[in-house]
């Protein structure tokens, strides 16, 4: 992390304001509405406990559905420019290691007195959104509030009961009425997935690894796949987000947006459809990739978290740029929208932080936290650190990768082509879950390809991992 500009441990001033922190009491007033009595859950990985968001769906006539997304109100609790806060604007991110969480907040914070916990009453920021029976966002509101999560969920149980392959997780079964609210909210982020997809919106289902611990000692780096109740959130942050760029922009605000610009390669990935049979059109299309997409998904499921890795190594990263009013918004291309912030994660985020700061003032008719030029800077800062912590994550992950495969070597593995640059040619197989250089048998390889390999020689301190084309 040092060598990457980002700070593992909070400064001295940080640990002493943070001793001076208290449960502050909950505000009231005309514009705080309090909207704790609905049916608010939240639904995250199941060991997760810096929860940002939660949200709750009303049915409405017509097959119509109003969905609310609560957002934890950071700000209250982290003033600009204090110790707590120039850490977080340092690091910019939470960085999530195999090894160990190291916080963008201290953890009292994060996981605690700025965190959505179950039972827990706290100040948010709700984003009201009504979606008609077509999927289509017909109306919005923004607005504060006070917020009561009343049953803290995970993916996999709530997927699980919602496929019918598992009961209903016990938290939701044991609060009146939360059956019925879930089946809403899955309903209703159905409906958002359809619109976002006949929009171009890309459907990808990429592998992540997850480190998974047997008594302390590092034991697995196995999936962790997408699934229907990450879709359920999903759809509503990426509306949600969408939402929150397009008030700023009506208040004319300026704001941080998220970007992802049309891909260079996409030769490339005309190449990978070509050899499945399908065409794609020479200049980048979205709507056209994202058929594309689909339609591999239903033909090959098995194939297709491999071909979806291609696909968004080769789409590239995203960024943070400024957004003045009336100025041209430059899009995300993955998501096929025009206007998108993020908003929705200021626990984990700081440039959620620095959107929840801008909404507030708007909000509440004050002038902008930030100038322009200050924001400038911070997209870009944001940017570099968010890259920086992929790196160190990807370092550790590397070395657990490399600690548990060192037993293997000589052993033969499928592997799929992730990385190809002058500056060498990166591999990833998948049981465990782990990417490493391929040192000989590179010539003419390229993303996407599927290949046999054999593992060759490890280095856990570097996290390096060695193949050969078998």
């Amino acid at each position: 992390m040092l060598e990457r500009g980002l700070e593992p441990d909070f400064s001295a001033a940080a640990v002493e304001q943070l001793r001076g922190l208290g449960r502050g009491a909950l505000e009231s007033g005309p514009q705080l509405r309090d909207l704790r009595a609905l049916l608010w859950c939240s639904i995250d990985n199941d060991d997760s406990r810096d929860l940002d968001q939660l949200s709750v769906a009303e049915p409405l006539s017509g097959g119509a559905v109003r969905v609310l997304v609560g957002i934890a109100d950071v700000d209250a609790a982290v003033a600009p420019g204090s110790p707590i806060d120039a850490h977080a604007r340092a690091n910019t991110t939470s960085v999530y290691t195999a090894a160990q969480i190291f916080p963008m907040l201290p953890e009292r914070l994060s996981t605690d007195l700025t965190s959505l916990g179950e039972d827990e009453e706290r100040l948010g920021i709700v984003i009201e959104m009504t979606c008609a029976a077509d999927g289509a966002l017909v109306a919005s509101d923004i607005y504060r509030a006070l917020l009561r999560n009343r049953a803290k969920l995970a993916y996999d149980s709530v997927a699980a009961w919602l496929r019918g392959t598992g009961p209903m997780p016990a938290r939701a079964a044991a609060v009146s009425g939360m059956e019925p609210q879930l089946r809403i909210q899955d309903r209703a982020a159905q409906l958002l997935k359809r619109v976002r997809h006949e929009q171009g919106a890309l459907g990808l289902s990429t592998v992540e690894a997850r480190a998974v611990y047997d008594g302390g000692v590092l034991a697995d780096l196995r999936p962790d796949e997408d699934n229907r109740a990450k879709e359920l959130i999903e759809y509503f942050m990426i509306a949600a987000n969408a939402v929150v760029a397009q008030y700023l922009e009506r208040r004319g605000c300026a704001s941080l947006r998220r970007v992802l610009r049309q891909p260079q390669r996409w030769g490339r990935i005309v190449e990978l459809a070509r050899g499945l049979g399908e065409p794609l059109p020479a200049a980048p299309d979205a709507r056209s990739l994202s058929g594309f997409l689909v339609r591999r998904q239903q033909a090959a499921p098995a194939q297709f978290p491999d071909l979806s890795l291609s696909i968004v190594k080769l789409l590239g990263a995203g960024e943070y740029v400024l957004k003045r009013p009336g100025q041209a918004a430059e899009g995300h291309f993955g998501l096929a929208v025009n206007d998108y912030t993020h908003a929705t994660a200021p626990n984990r985020r700081f440039p959620d932080l620095i959107t929840q700061r801008l909404l507030k003032a708007a909000l509440a008719g004050r002038a902008a936290p930030y100038c322009e030029e200050e924001l400038r800077s911070l997209a870009a800062h944001c940017t570099e650190q968010e890259g920086n912590a992929a790196k160190v994550e990807r370092r550790v992950r590397k070395c657990a990768a490399a600690m548990l495969l060192e037993p293997r070597i000589g052993q033969q593995f499928d592997a799929l082509v992730t990385g190809a640059s002058d500056r060498g040619v990166w591999v990833r197989i998948r049981q465990p879950v782990a990417e490493g250089r391929l040192v000989k048998g590179f010539e003419g390889a390229d993303v996407g390809d599927a290949l046999r390999v054999q593992l060759t020689h490890t280095d856990i301190e570097r996290g390096y991992i060695d193949f050969v084309r078998a």
